[in-house]
């Protein structure tokens, strides 16, 4: 996943792009033009969109959600507020779990597949055709996250690295809005 998206964010050429993050400091790896977090509870993306100083929503090229949705109670509204705070032709990447334990941080409420991305984003408003989702995960990845000690540190001794698509951990999503999105 993280290479994956990694690279998925080079392409966007980062160093031109004003960038927001919700809940997560995932994004700080990249050159971005300019880079905010936006944490809960001070923000609440299922409460509405980032707002200026005018009330307006804010407008960004990137959205990033890292590992965040799951934790949402109303991740469909979440996803209204973040197409609010996008300029036209910009980006919205979210990853999420799939396979791994519960975790309430504060709470632990769903958990996506790439198609269950996709269908998410679709029925928010973004265009089929403006959305890459992908999924990783295997069987031996899943029997690690069972061990007490979660999540497991990475071994390349150990681990194996293939990808199972009947099987996901974890899954991530790029959709771009269109002047024709919601």
């Amino acid at each position: 996943m993280n290479r994956s998206s990694r690279r998925l964010i080079r392409n966007l050429q980062p160093e031109r792009l004003q960038v927001a993050e919700i809940s997560g400091k995932w994004g700080r790896q990249f050159p971005f033009r300019s880079y905010d977090s936006f944490r809960y509870p001070a923000h609440d993306i299922c409460a509405g969109p980032v707002l200026d100083h005018d009330g307006q929503p804010r407008r960004f090229d990137l959205v990033l959600a890292n590992q965040v949705w799951e934790h949402l109670d109303r991740p469909y509204e979440a996803t209204l507020n973040v197409i609010e705070m996008l300029r036209s032709g910009g980006y919205f990447w979210l990853a999420v779990p799939f396979f791994i334990p519960f975790h309430a941080a504060p709470r632990d409420n769903s958990r996506w597949s790439a198609r269950g991305l996709r269908n998410l984003l679709i029925e928010c408003g973004f265009a089929e055709d403006q959305i890459e989702a992908h999924q990783w995960g295997n069987r031996p990845a899943a029997l690690r996250n069972l061990e007490p000690d979660w999540p497991p540190q990475y071994d390349p001794d150990r681990d194996n690295l293939d990808n199972d698509p009947d099987f996901p951990i974890c899954a991530w999503a790029l959709a771009r809005k269109t002047s024709h999105d919601a």
